[in-house]
């Protein structure tokens, strides 16, 4: 039995064993060890048909959950059209269409196989970008050196002039280095970054458009916001960069940095651990960073996976990359962003949506625990129904206001998104006891023991869970305090010396009766 399979509230399956039929020492009642609900399976029935079908087909072919090839699927639509695009929601609230999401998955579930198969249109897309921007780099890089050289020669004129020319001459010069200053060559085209700082994602953002997107099967962007290079958290680029802020950078000897909408997505497969350590970044919470990701925590198929899954269809993979290749092109050149309305029909969907978030935000409502993020929610809903408004019509959707249909699909995301959340947070601020102590009562209750040794039970554990024996005595203390188990008083010493023998335990009735 698996701890999800002793998940609900750990008393399943129990409820036959009448309090009259324990014999021996009276036990009292045990405080049931909450473990929290499955979670929600990613709804890829609210793609559209070709980007449904790539992400079954990529899930089946590689046997990894649908929920990451989903979450990957809104990053590449949010790189494709980040910063070039806005939704009008209401008045003067508008979204922009990138977004921040982190799947967790334990290590051996093939993310990396995952990611290529759902980025690689957006590298050919960015490939093809380089090519095609070739022609103008190359005449912005001759008028550059043209207009310097100008500069240059009219400035030794100057230099070497009778007086009563000097004056004219220098004028000339001094305009001629200020229009060659003003010059700027075109940086080459980039999509997609991996293992950058802070301080290259201004640079990128500044050469690129306003926008950038970090994409990566691991974790790294997390300890680089953390302060792997500086010592200290840095968060303020990814704040504004999602939030659309206006950054700008002045560094010494650096030119400055100016960019009035930043576009960041972020999209990574994590390890669960890195999702559960976030909290403690210093100001990661306090300044808003953590909810701004969309979080998926979907249940490993290791273990379980077929050895002979269907193959990724070709024509299905074709289509995907015409369509975020398509998508890509048409909207890299925009400077001023794509404004796209809601139909009446499509607004009033949100409005109901927003008005059950409002519901739960109080202080006893159920987004109480995750009142930040669920702040974030229906902005978050919107940002997906510009994306799936998108993927509905690639060809010209900028063109087209969303309909309530793709808005109800967007607000089934959203509720997918809360629930994981809700677990994310939960793990975040849970006693790291409690996830322990249920790993070991669910392994209590498939070998159902009268009685152990803490050896004894160690030797059945996982060692990636409890790499030492003495990473038992929180969960043992917990559950003892919940009445599963006791500790036996240990047996009188023979002054022989040795090593002292393992404490052994009672488990409860309703262990050892009810397996």
């Amino acid at each position: 039995m698996t701890t999800n399979d002793a998940s609900a509230d750990l008393w399943e399956g129990f409820e036959h064993i009448e309090p009259e039929q324990i014999t021996g020492p009276a036990w009292d009642e045990p405080v049931p060890l909450r473990a929290r609900p499955p979670l929600p399976d990613f709804p890829v029935d609210v793609l559209p048909p070709w980007l449904g079908n790539m992400v079954r087909g990529v899930a089946e072919e590689t046997q990894t959950p649908a929920d990451l090839a989903g979450c990957l699927a809104l990053a590449v639509l949010a790189t494709a059209a980040g910063g070039r695009v806005k939704v009008c929601v209401r008045g003067h609230w508008r979204e922009p269409v990138n977004i921040y999401t982190a799947i967790a998955l334990p290590p051996g579930n093939r993310k990396s196989a995952v990611f290529d198969l759902m980025v690689k249109p957006l590298l050919d897309a960015e490939k093809a970008l380089i090519e095609l921007s070739g022609p103008v780099r190359a005449e912005a890089e001759t008028l550059a050196r043209l207009a310097k050289s100008a500069a240059e020669k009219a400035a030794g004129k100057a230099a070497n002039a009778e007086p009563e020319h000097r004056d004219t001459l220098t004028a000339e010069a001094v305009q001629l280095a200020q229009d060659a200053d003003k010059m700027r060559i075109p940086a080459e085209p980039q999509l997609v970054a991996d293992d950058v700082t802070p301080e290259n994602v201004g640079t990128l953002l500044d050469e690129q458009g306003g926008r950038i997107s970090c994409l990566s099967a691991e974790g790294e962007l997390f300890d680089i916001i953390a302060g792997r290079y500086t010592g200290k958290p840095n968060m303020g680029m990814f704040l504004k960069g999602h939030a659309g802020d206006m950054l700008r950078v002045n560094r010494q000897g650096r030119s400055a940095q100016h960019v009035d909408s930043p576009a960041v997505t972020i999209g990574l497969a994590v390890q669960p651990e890195v999702l559960d350590a976030l909290s403690r970044i210093d100001g990661a919470d306090g300044r808003g960073l953590l909810a701004r990701f969309l979080y998926s925590k979907p249940v490993s198929l290791v273990g379980s996976r077929s050895l002979t899954p269907a193959l990724l269809d070709e024509q299905v993979a074709a289509t995907y990359a015409k369509h975020v290749a398509g998508l890509t092109l048409a909207l890299a050149d925009w400077t001023d962003p794509a404004l796209i309305q809601l139909t009446p029909e499509a607004d009033a969907v949100l409005l109901a949506f927003q008005k059950v978030t409002e519901s739960r935000l109080g202080p006893d409502g159920s987004f109480a625990p995750i009142v930040k993020w669920a702040s974030k929610r229906d902005g978050a809903v919107a940002r997906i129904a510009g994306l799936l408004h998108l993927a509905a019509h690639p060809e010209d959707g900028w063109h087209k206001p969303i309909e309530a249909s793709t808005m109800a699909a967007a607000t089934e995301l959203g509720d997918y998104f809360t629930a994981h959340a809700l677990d994310v947070f939960s793990v975040m601020s849970a006693d790291p006891a409690h996830e322990s102590a249920v790993t070991v009562l669910a392994q209590l209750v498939s070998s159902n023991p009268a009685q152990f040794t803490k050896r004894e039970l160690f030797r059945t554990l996982r060692r990636a869970e409890f790499p030492a024996i003495g990473d038992l005595d929180p969960a043992l203390a917990l559950l003892e305090e919940h009445g599963w188990i006791r500790q036996q008083p240990p047996p009188p010493r023979t002054g022989r010396g040795g090593r002292p023998p393992s404490p052994r335990y009672e488990t409860h009735p309703r262990i050892t009766r009810g397996a």
